[in-house]
């Protein structure tokens, strides 16, 4: 589990800050995971994706739900199969393993190569469920009591763990990890990002959607504020529709894309009424 020289440089597809790209770095350098926090829509989970295409890596990904353990990370133990095939199956059930299978992490552990996990909004599970990965994550690995196998880690992963800041994390999980904010971007590094998305993209129609897209945003009055997928939505919406730029910002067309909470249209509609150009 020697400490790897490579670095992560960003990719075609993903267009990353220099403090994100250092974070990365100082993560790997360090082999700790990174705790990566901001608001929908600012590119955390296409952030691994992306640091598996720049390094050639296999990309495991953990998508965390309110009702996911710890352990189903790990492995799980399908005890109802083993109890179905000792009453109606020809297997021999004395054979444990074949009823237990990995699970992401596992998996991971397991990997042949140096792989990248994905811990996905660790924040939907309940607040013990960090606390319960720290032996495993500090370790690389863990023991299937079942069978009495243990899993180690052949090469350390680069663990890219996710939060949208639903809940607060134990303070003994965060000191092992390397923490970073994904600001929201600014117009400079958002045009960057669309320009991956469209490359020949009208200057006059991104002008104008850039525009409008950062007024929606700093309306006060606006609960959900449109994320970056959802501007490059949009922007797909206005390029088909053909509709003149010079009507963007004065309209606000296809709003729907941009807005996802009837109130949020609706203050939408009293803001365009009260804006002086």
């Amino acid at each position: 589990m020697g400490k790897t020289k490579e670095t992560f440089q960003g990719s075609s597809g993903y267009v990353a800050s220099p403090e994100l790209l250092s974070a990365v770095n100082i993560a790997m350098t360090l082999e700790k995971p990174l705790l990566l926090k901001g608001e929908p829509g600012t590119g955390k989970t296409m952030l691994a994706q992306s640091v598996a295409d720049s390094l050639n890596a296999k990309l495991f990904i953990w998508n965390i739900k309110s009702t996911t353990k710890a352990q189903d990370g790990l492995y799980v133990y399908d005890v109802v199969q083993r109890l179905y095939d000792s009453q109606f199956g020809g297997k021999n059930v004395d054979n444990i393993e074949q009823y237990v299978h990995l699970g992401q992490v596992g998996e991971a552990f397991e990997s042949e190569e140096r792989c990248i996990l994905l811990i996905d909004e660790i924040d939907k599970a309940d607040l013990e469920f960090p606390n319960d990965l720290l032996w495993e994550l500090d370790q690389m690995e863990f023991t299937i009591p079942q069978t009495g196998r243990v899993v180690k880690a052949n090469h350390r992963p680069v663990i890219i763990i996710t939060s949208n800041a639903e809940k607060e994390l134990p303070d003994a999980f965060l000191r092992r990890c390397i923490f970073h904010y994904i600001d929201f971007p600014d117009e400079d590094l958002m045009r960057r990002i669309i320009a991956v998305h469209y490359p020949d993209l009208e200057r006059n129609l991104l002008d104008q959607a850039i525009a409008a897209f950062y007024w929606v945003r700093s309306l006060p009055s606006i609960q959900k504020k449109p994320s970056t997928s959802e501007l490059i939505d949009w922007i797909r919406a206005l390029t088909y529709s053909g509709i003149p730029y010079k009507k963007i910002m004065e309209e606000i067309p296809f709003a729907g894309v941009l807005l996802k909470k009837n109130e949020d249209l609706d203050q939408l509609e009293k803001a365009k009424g009260r804006r002086r150009f």
